[in-house]
């Protein structure tokens, strides 16, 4: 019988056993986007026929008696600027509306051989610029838990579709916190990777120095077992690293192991970031979670993060430089959305680009080649490297005086959908806690720890050294067997 709150383990097991199969599995969670897609907005592109026909050649697979990897089977939702051949991959950007992949991304070719199942490409924020889904072309992606709110961004439609059972499991991409904070505010898993640690080859660039790729999953250990099935060297990506993430069988058959099982283990808490505007649920929600870990076993000590401001000002310098740059191969003559209204060839530049790239975009590239401008390139892109250098000096440090650190992802939980500053400063400084992570490249791991007076999730991360996310997974199983054993599933209602 299948179950709604099924774990990825859990799913496994029970295909193996015949349960129930691929594609009874894959046909409840289909069944489940037909009844509630059109109020959450979780796809851009559901894809039901090739995720039946997929499931179908799983369970022919296992009833051969092959021995598969863990996701095999299993469907899942892929954010629409991750590549999969055939299959529209638009960006949620009417400047790729049309496009159709003749090729597959690093990662979805890593799922493919571990048998994954496609239920869809995933809602997002205009080409991953925004922070609440509410950019895109297509439609607005609405929070499971209250459709009047947002579930965050840019990866919006990924976070959405685990929390209301759309997908048992899905991808996104995080450059400033585009998985740690749908993830928060969805009341799921999301992980940002180190930087270089899951390739980046197929997937639409939007900063490509802070550009990963993540899971988001119903739980830690889920997510673990995620991360292991897309990690490897990719010797077409400059920037993939030659580390791989293996699965720790330990953590996820046996689990956290007595009464104190993060003894040893030092947290740092840059306790400034309770001086940040902060709502007064997520500073309980927070300082409840601090308690928790002190409880099993961790020490926690009080660190100071001199960078924040900088660091966020730093970020949307460089990532506005690099977006522009990387919107610039979208021209009206390569691929894409060409304007009709042209009469000659500088008509083709202009008005393809601007009748086709929305709000959010069209403001990050004027920034973005502002700053990059003759003029303006000193005081503005250099310094922002400069200061980026500093916050990952700055983390290094503080890392060597603790395991981990421990930071908000968010100062409220899930706004309202429309409600959103017009000032473009107060908007991007939601960012604040995320940033900086991002700049440095480092791992941080996006998890559940309460919810506030109105039912919504608060989200709380947790930063480690590069390519220390086994240790990011063990603390945060350790908090999740304590605290939240069972994943919620957000019930929505029309």
């Amino acid at each position: 019988m299948i179950r709604e709150k099924m774990t990825i383990y859990e799913i496994a097991a029970a295909l193996r056993r015949k349960d129930f199969s691929s594609r009874e599995l894959t046909q409840s969670v289909l069944d489940k986007c037909d009844r509630q897609e059109e109020q959450v907005g979780a796809y851009i592109t559901l894809t039901a026929e090739e995720a039946l026909r997929q499931a179908e050649q799983v369970d022919k697979l296992l009833a051969a008696g092959a021995e598969l990897p863990l996701l095999a089977g299993i469907p899942l939702a892929v954010k629409d600027n991750i590549a999969v051949r055939g299959i529209p991959c638009t960006a949620a950007s009417k400047m790729l509306e049309t496009f159709r992949p003749p090729y597959n991304a690093f990662v979805w070719e890593e799922l493919l051989q571990a048998n994954a199942v496609l239920a869809g490409k995933s809602n997002m924020d205009e080409f991953g610029m925004g922070f609440s889904t509410e950019s895109s072309y297509f439609k607005t992606t609405r929070n499971p838990h209250d459709l009047s709110r947002i579930p965050g961004g840019s990866s919006g439609g990924s976070a959405a579709a685990v929390a209301s059972g759309e997908a048992i499991y899905a991808l996104g991409t995080d450059t400033g916190g585009s998985i740690r904070q749908p993830a928060a505010h969805c009341g799921v898993v999301g992980l940002r990777p180190s930087y270089g640690l899951v390739s980046r080859r197929g997937v639409c660039a939007l900063a490509s120095s802070m550009d990963t790729v993540g899971p988001l999953t119903r739980t830690v250990r889920d997510n673990m077992i995620v991360l292991a099935a897309i990690s490897a060297w990719d010797a077409r990506d400059c920037s993939s690293a030659r580390q791989i993430f293996k699965l720790d069988e330990e953590l996820l058959k046996q689990g956290t192991s007595g009464a104190k099982p993060l003894t040893g283990i030092s947290i740092g808490w840059p306790d400034q970031c309770f001086d940040v505007d902060l709502d007064e649920d997520v500073r309980q929600g927070l300082s409840a979670a601090l308690q928790v870990f002190e409880s099993l076993g961790a020490s926690i000590r009080k660190l100071q993060i001199s960078s924040l401001n900088a660091a966020l000002s730093a970020y949307y310098i460089l990532m506005s430089a690099e977006g522009a740059s990387n919107m610039g191969r979208f021209d009206g003559i390569h691929y894409g959305y060409r304007s009709p209204h042209v009469e000659k060839l500088e008509d083709v530049y202009i008005n393809s680009r601007s009748e086709a790239f929305g709000y959010e975009v069209k403001r990050r590239i004027l920034l973005g080649n502002f700053a990059l401008s003759e003029e303006y390139y000193e005081d503005y892109f250099v310094k922002a490297q400069r200061v980026r250098t500093l916050v990952i000096r700055e983390f290094a440090e503080l890392l060597e005086d603790c395991d981990l650190l421990f930071m908000p992802v968010s100062m409220s939980t899930a706004g309202k959908i429309g409600a959103a500053p017009e000032d473009p400063v107060a908007l991007y400084r939601a960012d604040i806690f995320t940033t900086p992570v991002s700049l440095a490249g480092l791992p941080a791991l996006s998890l559940p720890c309460g919810k506030d007076a109105q039912g919504l999730p608060i989200g709380m991360q947790l930063v480690g050294r590069q390519f220390s996310e086994d240790l990011l997974y063990r603390v945060g199983a350790a908090y999740e067997d304590q605290h939240s054993p069972a994943f919620e599933l957000a019930e929505v209602k029309a």
